[in-house]
């Protein structure tokens, strides 16, 4: 099965796996070239959140959110910049198509820690303005929102390529 995708990869792009392999790792870095800074924009926001002189006010639900967020996002951060990491550590190691993988893996799962990070913060933020009604129900329409666009949405087509 294996070997059949990859024929037909050759066949749609003229790349032989050698080029491939580098085009989609390329691919994945801009990708993430696109997805850091805002990312660590989050976590720089996060950080300094605690300092305000408000931040005392927050209950313990707020507070307890709050913690949690900021870990999603150090978790999404690292997972997220990792891919890069290794590609600088492994340069010319012969392992491209590893690195390929694992950091298409670790960008997946980077997302989905990014998630609970930026939900997490418009419920500390919602809830503190508006309540906890409200902040619940954000928070619900914008995760269902996220898990959609993200995940539902592309994974619709996954298996249709194939079928090209």
């Amino acid at each position: 099965m294996k070997e059949r995708e990859l024929e037909k990869s050759e066949e749609r792009t003229g790349e032989d796996a050698q080029e491939r392999t580098a085009r989609e790792l390329i691919e994945l870095l801009n990708e993430l070239r696109v997805i850091l800074p805002g990312v660590q924009f989050l976590f720089a926001f996060l950080l300094t959140v605690p300092f305000t002189q408000r931040f005392p006010q927050l209950n313990g639900l707020e507070t307890g959110v709050f913690f949690v967020t900021l870990l999603c996002t150090a978790l999404a951060t690292a997972l997220l910049m990792a891919p890069s990491a290794q590609h600088r550590v492994l340069w010319r190691g012969g392992v491209r198509e590893q690195r390929l993988k694992l950091g298409n893996m670790l960008t997946i799962v980077g997302l989905v820690f990014l998630v609970p990070a930026m939900v997490g913060a418009v419920f500390v933020i919602t809830a503190f303005i508006f309540g906890l009604g409200y902040a619940i129900g954000v928070t619900l329409l914008l995760l269902l929102f996220f898990a959609l666009l993200w995940f539902v949405l592309p994974l619709r087509y996954r298996g249709k390529a194939d079928e090209s």
